[in-house]
């Protein structure tokens, strides 16, 4: 979605009813960001809406970009948010092989997710205890929800989008795609300039 660069579009203020609004969507998302929603998005500070390519739109505190979203799809968070949150966002680890795939823009395949260095919830491992499994949680995702792909030796998330199959699919079927598009570092949304 964001392989080439681009330049940032008109920037508006956005209401504080619709404000609050984005504040609760974010929560519904994504529950776990609930504590730090008020670090994230102020109540008393100003989020601006810029427009970029392909009808998205891009909110953004104090030049700092927090989600974005196409028309009507779910707020999806910026690298940036994820690399300061990482543990609030569902997560799913790629191996050493996908790593160089992803960055270039291309489709995220299953068998990155399912080969040995990958990592896919665990349902087996109780939500209370995901620390059983690196983390990656024992709730199967389905299709349509919001992830962070993390890479196999890396520290931070390298990829941001939604998943194409479910988890389970995918474990049964282990070919396909698993995610198309999406946010990944050194993409076009990743280098824009908003200062």
């Amino acid at each position: 979605m964001f392989k080439k660069e681009f330049s940032p579009g008109a920037k508006s203020k956005v209401k504080s009813s619709v404000q609050r609004g984005i504040r609760q969507k974010a929560i519904e998302t994504y529950p776990k960001l609930e504590p730090y929603i008020d670090e994230i998005m102020p109540k008393k500070e100003q989020l601006d809406l810029v427009k970029i390519p392909d009808r998205v739109s891009l909110y953004v505190l104090n030049a700092t970009p927090l989600f974005y979203q196409h028309m009507d799809d779910p707020l999806i968070p910026h690298l940036s948010l994820v690399h300061k949150y990482p543990h609030c966002f569902h997560r799913l680890r790629i191996d050493r092989g996908a790593i160089r795939f992803v960055l270039s823009g291309a489709t995220l395949m299953v068998p990155g997710l399912t080969s040995p260095g990958g990592r896919l919830p665990d349902p087996t491992i109780s939500p209370d205890d995901e620390k059983g499994n690196d983390g990656y949680g024992g709730t199967e995702l389905n299709t349509g929800e919001v992830v962070v792909v993390e890479a196999e030796g890396k520290e931070n998330a390298c990829l941001v989008g939604v998943l194409k199959m479910s988890t389970k699919e995918m474990k049964e079927k282990k070919k396909g795609v698993g995610m198309e598009g999406g946010h990944y570092v050194g993409d076009g949304l990743w280098k824009l300039d908003l200062s």
